[in-house]
């Protein structure tokens, strides 16, 4: 009796076995479930990659520069300011300058524009969907100065006329 229960024992657990690995259902759920990761994982990764890093749109803004600052808890970031001419309407009977914020990811470049605080310049700029902590506190990141104009070539050709001026009455 107990080499009977044995052997039963043993044809049962051998058939357990055999079940598991042959088994066509499983093979499928372990396969859909595979390919549905998968996908899960591509479209979090296409996601990412057209929120954060895919460009949605270039331009060129200009005005006179208010401020450029390196700001930001963990993350330090340049950060700036530009205000445009003309005036916007927050509200009925608001009315506030047109301006336009920005963040700058090269250090050069942010270096320059603190330098030019005050003058009028002309920003290219690329726009992304979302902000990222290490890129900035904007979906909008300058990356070049086309032009700027510094007040004192104005200011210079006042005092030039000027001296003319006093010149030619002596």
């Amino acid at each position: 009796m107990n080499n009977e229960t044995l052997n039963k024992e043993s044809v049962e657990k051998q058939t357990q076995t055999n079940n598991k690995k042959t088994n066509p259902i499983v093979k499928w759920f372990r396969n859909v479930g595979c390919g549905v990761m998968l996908l899960v994982i591509l479209a979090a990764g296409g996601y990412v990659y057209w929120k954060y890093y895919s460009v949605f749109g270039e331009g060129v803004k200009s005005g006179t520069l208010n401020y450029v600052v390196l700001k930001g808890d963990i993350f330090k970031t340049y950060e700036g300011k530009l205000i445009m001419e003309g005036v916007v309407s927050s509200g009925q009977g608001q009315i506030e300058s047109n301006h336009f914020t920005f963040s700058i990811e090269d250090e050069d470049l942010a270096q320059k524009l603190m330098r030019m605080s005050g003058e009028k310049v002309e920003l290219q700029y690329k726009e992304y969907h979302g902000k990222l902590p290490w890129r900035g506190h904007s979906v909008y990141v300058v990356d070049s100065i086309l032009s700027h104009d510094n007040g004192d070539a104005a200011e210079q050709d006042v005092v030039q006329t000027i001296v003319d001026a006093t010149t030619t009455t002596i």
